[in-house]
């Protein structure tokens, strides 16, 4: 937080959805309006139409008698890979809401645990 005369300025830090060198956390510290935050929109946004287009993807595997475990395997990669960066959105946009997280135990992974029972994310 900055204070230039009569306006006082905050700044928040923002939790991106790439990570950097040895898969640490990459924040930006801004209002949210600069180009970094833009781009971490944008790469977001990307991210949720493809986890939607997995699920799809999922959706028709599982329910073809003929998928071999080669296939189930993949889809099961992928569909960590995307749980891991819609988690990652999830806590960046929870956590410039305010909205405090509960704690909650680590998983054998690192990353928290999410409730059962599936959800929309918009």
């Amino acid at each position: 937080m900055s204070v230039g005369g009569d306006r006082v300025e905050v700044s928040e830090m923002r939790l991106l959805p790439w990570s950097g060198e040895g898969g640490k956390p990459c924040y930006v510290v801004g209002d949210g309006t600069g180009h970094v935050s833009r781009m971490a929109d944008d790469i977001e946004s990307i991210q949720l139409d493809m986890a939607d287009e997995l699920l799809g993807h999922a959706t028709d595997l599982l329910a073809d008698d003929g998928a071999t475990g080669e296939q189930v395997r993949f889809l099961a990669g992928r569909l960590t890979e995307s749980l891991q960066q819609i988690v990652r959105v999830a806590e960046s946009r929870g956590s410039r809401l305010d909205a405090p997280l509960p704690d909650r135990p680590e998983p054998r992974g690192g990353r928290p645990q999410e409730e059962t029972g599936r959800r929309k994310l918009m």
